[in-house]
């Protein structure tokens, strides 16, 4: 379970910006550890890399919706 804001870095519970709301800004901080990310954005998406939870892709999150 997310323990921070993946788009701002606050406890989970903070407002979600409206850009991310709707999908067009990339997660900036793990979830788990509220650490920045590494974040490459591609034409057909975005990767992410936590030094200590390892890598995210956008094609990974599209699955669940």
């Amino acid at each position: 379970m997310a323990k921070f804001n993946v788009y701002t870095g606050d406890p989970v519970g903070g407002a979600v910006p409206t850009a991310a709301q709707l999908g067009f800004e990339p997660p900036r901080f793990c979830a788990e550890c509220g650490r920045r990310m590494v974040v490459q954005v591609r034409p057909d998406g975005w990767s992410a890399k936590c030094s200590r939870h390892g890598e995210q892709d956008s094609k990974d999150h599209e699955d669940r919706r």
